[in-house]
């Protein structure tokens, strides 16, 4: 299988993550891939029309996009303990806590869009503060409703919190959220010594 791959982003390192809890990451063959608003790779274009990463070229061509649906598949491939629960409320909660963690992806890479790729005179400060507030709430909720869910078993949604809260190291510094959510941040710190995190440390692209 070939993952369309970049090191910067946090919807790749959701899968990535989930491949070394799983063993499947040496079955991953990584494509490097550039991808923003403005410049499409023509390498992921014919196997995901948005042109966004990650997307799963299967060993049949067939090609499986975005970062939940790859994760799901890719879960069906192991011998251990699903990290997406079958049935009921645990999936469902699996689900939700991923969709907050992935909103608070979405919100960051817009930032970084907006501030890195946007001429400065063009940029818009509101766009840039609504996206922030999402996180700021979003962070709340992690910590007043999601915290004991993080210290459980390890799940999808576990993985995808911290894949969030890595990118927000990443791109907006630690200072831009951590006196906000210090339970989190110390979470996050015990959680990025796993040998998956680890290995799927963000790097800019080169």
């Amino acid at each position: 299988m070939k993952l369309l791959h970049s090191t910067a982003s946090p919807f790749v390192r959701k899968v990535m993550v989930l491949a070394h809890e799983t063993g499947l990451a040496d079955q991953l063959t990584l494509v490097p891939c550039v991808v923003s608003p403005v410049a499409r790779d023509g390498r992921v274009v014919p196997h995901n029309p948005s042109g966004h990463i990650p997307a799963l070229i299967l060993d049949d061509g067939e090609a499986l996009y975005d970062s939940v649906v790859i994760c799901q598949y890719l879960d069906t491939l192991h011998q251990g303990r699903p990290l997406h629960p079958p049935a009921g409320m645990p999936r469902a909660r699996t689900l939700c806590l991923q969709a907050l963690a992935d909103g608070i992806m979405d919100a960051a890479v817009l930032i970084r869009f907006e501030t890195a790729l946007r001429p400065a005179e063009l940029r818009w400060p509101a766009w840039i503060e609504g996206q922030g507030a999402k996180i700021v709430s979003s962070l709340d909720a992690l910590q007043a409703i999601w915290r004991s869910h993080l210290d459980g078993p390890l799940d999808m949604g576990v993985i995808a919190v911290a894949c969030a809260l890595g990118y927000l190291d990443f791109r907006l510094t630690p200072q831009a959220w951590r006196p906000q959510a210090p339970e989190l941040a110390r979470w996050y710190d015990a959680f990025a010594r796993r040998p998956s995190m680890v290995a799927t440390v963000l790097k800019p692209v080169a």
